[in-house]
């Protein structure tokens, strides 16, 4: 009885089976042995040989190392500002009781608003031109405060930008995973603090983080594998050249390597892709260690 229902399970997962395999596995493999045919190119279907040649040029170009620098700070800035306000928020959402519906409702609205066009208001808002000034150097202007060339100016400012623009676009789905999260806390844990006089930061720190703690890990987990794939949010801003603003991305690399004018070249593309895997492969083992001993199942 038991072989026959294990064979059942075995039938039954096959279709789930095969496509795993035809579009994650197959690809993957694929991916690897590019990464590893040196100089191979679209156009004449050639590679000059087997090796780490690839993984050498990547990591000699300065357009990638700028980009793993970059990709690096977005993911140190917007991760934990991010996670902590959207549960600043959430807490915040979750103790009202008017009008809730509608602020949850308000909070949401950037994450089903199309990516490039709330850049392109980010860019305006942002703008220092001859013949505009956006709202933010507007209002820098009430306070007489020189204008400051955001998009074109120093990296740390453009840097800025693009971090504030992430945070806002991810933090409507983080509060909504918390405020989901904060909903099947046990009222009765609560009722036990407030009979010990516990504070509200005690309340806090004690409940209600321990016992939402799985969300949380999740979403930091999350956050970061997105993080390391950021490219729409700064194409949004930036426009399409991110290499003339020095804000490209790992993401943004592999494009190029594949489809710019000097590109063509799907091997280093594929190097660079793997070394992204890499990356993200460490970190998510490293947080899932980390959460074992912090994180309260």
């Amino acid at each position: 009885m038991e072989n026959r229902n294990n064979l059942k399970a075995w039938i039954y997962l096959l279709p789930a089976l095969f496509f795993l395999g035809c579009f994650m596995l197959y690809p993957l493999v694929d991916v690897v042995i590019y990464s590893f045919e040196e100089n191979f190119k679209f156009t004449t279907q050639t590679f000059t040989g087997i090796g780490f040649g690839n993984y050498v040029y990547i990591f000699r170009d300065y357009k990638f190392i700028q980009a793993l620098k970059n990709t690096t700070l977005l993911v140190v800035i917007t991760v934990p500002i991010s996670t902590i306000l959207s549960l600043l928020i959430a807490v915040a959402l979750n103790s009202i009781k008017p009008l809730k519906k509608v602020f949850q409702t308000i909070f949401f609205l950037p994450y089903v608003t199309n990516t490039l066009a709330v850049g392109l208001v980010f860019m305006i808002m942002f703008d220092l031109t001859p013949d505009t000034i956006g709202l933010v150097n507007s209002v820098l202007g009430w306070f007489h405060i020189n204008p400051v060339d955001w998009l074109n100016g120093a990296y740390w400012s453009k840097i800025f930008v693009l971090s504030l623009y992430i945070i806002w676009n991810v933090m409507p789905f983080k509060i909504l995973v918390l405020v989901g999260a904060l909903q099947s806390v046990k009222k009765e844990y609560y009722d036990a603090a407030k009979i010990d006089h516990a504070s509200k930061f005690t309340t806090f720190r004690k409940i209600t983080v321990p016992m939402i703690s799985p969300m949380i890990s999740y979403l930091v987990i999350t956050g970061l594998i997105g993080s390391f794939k950021e490219y729409n949010n700064a194409v949004g801003i930036f426009g399409s050249d991110l290499n003339f603003y020095g804000m490209n991305t790992i993401v943004g690399c592999v494009y190029n390597y594949l489809y710019s004018v000097t590109g063509g070249y799907p091997s280093r593309a594929a190097a660079a892709a793997i070394v992204l895997f890499g990356i993200i492969m460490a970190i998510t083992i490293v947080n899932l260690l980390i959460s074992k001993k912090t994180v309260h199942y």
